[in-house]
């Protein structure tokens, strides 16, 4: 079963066969089957759906990740914003308590930062370095490039890359993309997957997608 570290702490949820390292950080968040959280990983009120991975140093707070995602190291998502409108930006003015000023943090703040939510599909690959900024989408069967700033929605199956992000090009052709979509194999349970891991393997896009619609 899921591992009870001491690293997780009030943690809804770790599902089965997954694996947390001894020196990451979990709070708050909800973990599926065959997750991987690496070394010195942190996690804020995460949400992780089955088989998806996140690699060493890297950051999460207040977001949804879908299933199958593979997120490299040292990836930020999510990363602390400032409120830039007030007199100061520094957070003495919400983490208040740190500096003994108030009895209690600005929970106002802490719920904007938790509204402008970060969401990820399914079997997204994130690449090393790479953040997502404050409130942004990832569409299923995206590609982010090592070291991508992505300010804005990324639409599924589309590959983005720069500061900030732009599209460099789309993983498959559109009607190909809607058919993955539609098939939505991520759901399957373990032993269809299994079953189909040869396919996975050695058929084209274009094949997988039409044997597994016709059954």
């Amino acid at each position: 079963m899921g591992n009870a570290l001491p690293s997780i702490k009030d943690t809804a949820s770790v599902g089965y066969d997954t694996h947390i390292h001894p020196t990451a950080v979990v709070r708050d968040s909800r973990l599926g089957s065959y997750v991987d959280i690496g070394e010195r990983v942190t996690l804020d009120e995460v949400i992780m759906g089955d088989f998806s991975y996140i690699a060493r140093d890297a950051m999460a707070i207040y977001t949804t990740i879908g299933k199958f995602c593979s997120i490299a190291a040292a990836t930020r998502i999510n990363p602390g914003n400032h409120p830039m409108w007030r007199a100061t930006q520094h957070h003495f003015t919400y983490r208040s308590k740190r500096y003994g000023m108030a009895d209690a943090d600005d929970d106002a703040f802490f719920q904007w930062r938790r509204d402008a939510h970060v969401s990820i599909g399914h079997d997204v690959w994130i690449g090393h370095g790479a953040v997502l900024l404050a409130g942004v989408s990832v569409g299923t069967g995206a590609v982010i490039a090592a070291g991508a700033v992505v300010s804005k929605p990324v639409d599924p199956y589309t590959i983005v890359g720069g500061i900030p992000a732009k599209v460099i090009k789309r993983r498959h052709p559109a009607a190909i993309s809607e058919r993955l979509m539609a098939l939505a194999w991520w759901d399957w349970p373990f032993e269809q997957l299994k079953a189909a891991l040869a396919d996975f393997r050695t058929l084209s896009v274009e094949q997988f997608v039409e044997k597994y619609e016709a059954q």
